[in-house]
């Protein structure tokens, strides 16, 4: 069935309400003419009268009482959504999706986000706590966080932190048993503890740069995990070297439980992003998430 123009059935609610072509036409912004125009056409159409006229008022038939009853309700139902939805814009409410690692929420992302969660209270966020790189949009997620490299190019990728370093370490123990490695083809002679990628299941290639010179080794060793806290913790027992960004070692490298190697092999690289898909008009609680976010 063909849509129907409801312009015309507005007029005839606001004319029948307010018993009056000129002051329904002033509500309506709209000439008197204009409006006899579109009762007229309306009338046509139904092949019914629905409003009696005279010189001095304009009151509906009986079949223009029991249209009125039908529909002028949906109307001020339509009024009070469009005015609630201003009261959005105004007063920010809703839920926001977010898929990120363990880590990155723990450092970036909560803290940015609870001083805006402590000043909207109607504004939720869910988090999703994956180590793999989950479709968003597939999983009706708003936004994920992952490092900068890895997103797609259909995407809208915003930083939310400084650029990152990867890092090679060990605990001294571990060093006492294990000649330190110079280059990375020497890790190939070590235990490392690998990192499985949950998306596509395949292990880590441990990726290095120096001066131009790009090195991918294919490490081994007793354990995998496919969780960055984890592999801090096995580092820590002395269960051989870990390939993290260094950030996740930051306190283990400062207190000395963890000590770096291949330094010079790891340069700086895009940190974390927030990526997201195209949207024309982001919801008042997603503009407010990326507003706290954005660096």
């Amino acid at each position: 069935m063909a849509r129907r123009n409801l312009n015309d059935l507005l007029a005839f609610v606001t004319v029948a309400r307010e018993g009056s072509f000129t002051r329904a036409g002033a509500a309506l912004g709209v000439s008197q003419s204009a409006l006899s125009q579109a009762i007229k056409a309306l009338e046509e159409r139904l092949e019914i009268r629905l409003l009696t006229r005279t010189t001095r008022s304009v009151s509906p038939t009986p079949a223009g009482e029991r249209l009125l009853q039908a529909i002028g309700n949906r109307f001020d139902e339509i009024e009070s959504e469009l005015e609630a939805l201003t009261a959005l814009r105004d007063k920010p409410a809703g839920s926001v999706r977010i898929t990120s690692g363990d880590h990155v929420l723990r450092n970036i992302v909560l803290p940015k986000l609870t001083p805006l969660m402590h000043h909207y209270p109607d504004v939720h966020i869910e988090f999703d706590v994956a180590y793999g790189l989950r479709d968003i949009v597939a999983d009706r997620f708003d936004a994920g966080v992952r490092l900068g490299e890895s997103i797609d190019k259909d995407m809208i990728a915003m930083p939310i932190g400084p650029r990152l370093r990867m890092a090679a370490v060990a605990s001294p123990s571990y060093f006492e048993n294990h000649p330190v490695p110079k280059s990375p083809d020497d890790l190939t002679k070590h235990q490392c503890i690998n990192i499985r990628f949950p998306t596509h299941g395949g292990l880590y290639v441990w990726e290095f740069e120096r001066r131009g010179r790009q090195v991918n080794v294919r490490v081994d060793g007793q354990v995998t995990f496919n969780t960055s806290p984890h592999i801090v913790l096995a580092a820590l027992d002395g269960l051989g070297i870990a390939f993290l960004p260094e950030e996740e070692f930051s306190p283990h490298l400062e207190n000395g439980r963890l000590v770096r190697v291949l330094e010079t092999w790891c340069p700086p690289f895009p940190g974390y992003h927030l990526y997201y898909p195209s949207r024309r008009q982001p919801s008042p609680a997603f503009s407010l998430v990326l507003n706290a976010l954005r660096t």
